[in-house]
């Protein structure tokens, strides 16, 4: 269990904290995750090996703050998004936000995601050390849904900013493969699912599909409490 972040920092030691996981980003982009040792990230960041180990119990631990510092920058860039009541701009602007945050890093995302996508790492989005950055972007979604047009069925309210964080991993998931210019693709794929997911849950307010709905959120209660 990597070791608790004392929630409170000076500026000279935040500084140090940042210079050594902007060394391990860029030391895990050139050389990779598996290849890249502690010793190397302290040396890239000019602290000695006792001085990283003081911010950082290990490499997982700077991954962990790597997706802390993503999801703060894409909490700022998502923030004109919510400029509109519209359901539909408010989540492609959410989705197409987080894409421009982490263009610059998308040949590190394929570098660690060998280790992310096994369920048994820390590195896993749906890991216990994942919970602050996963609660981080399900509260961003919280928000894409909250004060927008969208009329739903009440069962799928409450569970849709967890839903829609899902279908985000989904998305990341096809950015992380997607090799094309500038990840054009995905951001294709964005603009094309927006449309489909907006008109979909504004389906469960017909009677008819209401019931189907509490069924199916049924089952998600049950899976999570089982």
């Amino acid at each position: 269990m990597p070791a608790k972040r004392p929630v409170r920092r000076s500026s000279k030691a935040e500084q140090t904290r940042s210079g050594i996981v902007d060394a391990a980003m860029s030391l895990f982009r050139t050389g990779g995750y598996d290849a890249t040792t502690m010793r190397a990230i302290a040396d890239e960041a000019g602290v000695s090996l006792g001085s990283a180990y003081y911010y950082f119990s290990g490499k997982e631990e700077l991954v962990q703050a790597f997706y802390d510092q993503i999801q703060v920058e894409h909490a700022v860039a998502a923030e004109t998004t919510y400029d509109t009541v519209v359901f539909a701009d408010r989540l492609r602007g959410a989705m197409d936000s987080f894409l421009d945050v982490a263009g610059p890093f998308h040949d590190f995302g394929g570098q660690f995601f060998r280790n992310a996508a096994d369920p048994r790492s820390p590195l896993s989005p749906f890991s216990e050390q994942s919970m602050p950055a996963r609660e981080a972007s399900t509260a961003l979604f919280r928000r894409v849904v909250e004060g927008s047009d969208l009329k739903v069925a009440p069962a799928l309210r409450d569970e849709l900013p967890e839903l829609l964080w899902l279908l985000h991993m989904g998305v990341v998931l096809f950015w992380v493969h997607d090799d094309s210019d500038g990840q054009r693709r995905t951001r294709g794929l964005v603009a094309g699912i927006v449309p489909l997911v907006d008109r979909a849950v504004r389906l469960t307010r017909l009677p008819l599909v209401r019931g189907l709905v509490d069924d199916a959120m049924a089952v998600v209660r049950q899976l999570r409490a089982s």
